[in-house]
């Protein structure tokens, strides 16, 4: 099958490191796991050991990738008011498309009325939690602040794109679906480029605790991945976004093309022997 989505552009954030850093750190086996940082909220009166012990968690080990609260609300016409009630992810969106459109070459403005189409993997809402712990300081702006819907039309609202425009939750594998429904996009013609990529941020107790609850979350503080070693995983932070365009498009325009999409696909496990365990089957074939 002949190439149908070339990738053009890209801006990522990762876990205790720099995008400039991030290859040098990967090659050395750098440790990036460290904790929630303090000023998130306070572990110490949502720590305990015990997993049974109400309203804590057992670990707050994690990736993150640094001070959240900085944003040039200004430069994305965003007045301060309604940036301090918007999630961080949504904020952080925006900085990644105008970057991505940076990295390929693309001037931002080109792409106004375009049928650029947006993908944005996200199934955190930590900051309605934040604002459900202080109702008082919701205003006219707090829905759309904190809607997963707006994570995707805050970036075709500011860049003015009209293809289709859609946040996707399906867990861990949200991203990878966005990028896929991206591509399946461009394929048919409904889109000529899109977006597409994803955020994670910890921003609130609430899923430390669920999953402490689950005993998902590792005691250790690593992924020791199918090792008998293994007593669960680290939650760590990260967003990224590629800017897809249709290959032969790609190719017209002279764009650096950076990696052609081989092949994607989706599939879920159906029953199996509990809701959250993955499938190794169901993986294995949808490689297949």
């Amino acid at each position: 099958m002949p190439p149908t989505v070339a990738i053009i552009g890209f801006s990522f954030r990762l876990p205790n490191t720099t995008q400039e850093a991030f290859w040098n750190d990967l090659l050395q086996g750098r440790d990036l796991v460290t904790s929630v940082p303090n000023n998130r909220w306070s572990q110490e009166t949502f720590y305990h050991p015990d997993k049974d012990h109400p309203g804590a968690s057992y670990s707050f080990t994690a990736g993150p990738i640094g001070d959240v609260s900085l944003f040039d609300a200004g430069f994305f016409g965003i007045s301060p008011r309604e940036a301090a009630v918007m999630d961080p992810q949504q904020r952080l969106l925006l900085e990644l498309g105008w970057e991505a459109c940076e990295h390929a070459g693309i001037k931002p403005s080109s792409l106004r009325g375009s049928r650029c189409g947006v993908y944005i993997g996200v199934s955190n809402i930590d900051y309605a939690f934040r604002l459900t712990d202080d109702l008082a300081a919701i205003d006219s702006s707090s829905g759309t602040g904190n809607t997963s819907s707006i994570a995707a039309n805050r970036l075709s609202y500011f860049f003015d794109l009209h293809g289709p425009s859609m946040a996707i939750d399906t867990a861990c594998s949200s991203s990878l679906v966005a990028f896929h429904q991206a591509c399946v996009s461009i394929a048919s013609g409904e889109s000529s480029m899109a977006l597409a990529g994803g955020v994670s941020l910890h921003l609130h107790p609430y899923t430390f605790v669920a999953f402490s609850k689950a005993s998902m979350l590792s005691k250790q503080g690593h992924c020791n991945v199918f090792d008998a070693a293994c007593d669960g995983y680290v939650r760590s932070e990260g967003a990224g976004l590629f800017l897809l365009k249709e290959y032969n498009q790609a190719v017209a325009d002279g764009d650096q093309i950076l990696a052609v999409v081989a092949a994607s696909a989706v599939n879920t496990d159906g029953r199996k022997s509990g809701l959250t365990v993955p499938s190794a089957k169901a993986q294995s074939t949808l490689l297949k």
